[in-house]
């Protein structure tokens, strides 16, 4: 399978650094082909979340596959539920998800139709101006 790639969003932290502002675009998903987030834990701050629309006429499902990059990828892939609308996903254990490269792989129902966002805070130190 030749799975799309999409990268993960940061906001922009405003001056004050107390507000973070994104414009997020969406990535029309075809299930057939399923999708990798290239560096999707590149930061390490469990801030990843995806966004998803599922535009059909009923409930479909996501597959996050395990990783190959730590001990807890032995606890498999996970299937989620995604309910017709918009759903927030969060994921939290970085280490049963993660490829050895950073990215993480989904899998999409075949009667899915819709569109994911991925988009994650960034954490790290800022060169000083």
């Amino acid at each position: 399978m030749t799975r799309d790639i999409i990268n993960v969003q940061y906001p922009n932290l405003d001056h004050t650094e107390s507000v973070a502002n994104i414009c997020i675009e969406k990535t029309t998903v075809i299930p057939a082909n399923g999708v990798t987030i290239a560096e999707a834990f590149s930061n390490k701050n469990n801030s990843l979340f995806l966004i998803i629309e599922n535009a059909a006429e009923a409930k479909s499902s996501l597959t996050v596959k395990a990783g190959e990059a730590y001990p807890n990828s032995m606890l498999g892939d996970i299937s989620i539920e995604l309910p017709v609308g918009t759903s927030a996903i969060q994921l939290q254990d970085l280490s049963r998800f993660e490829k050895a490269d950073g990215s993480i792989d989904l899998d999409f129902a075949d009667a899915f139709d819709g569109s994911l966002y991925a988009v994650a805070k960034w954490a790290g130190v800022r060169t000083v101006d």
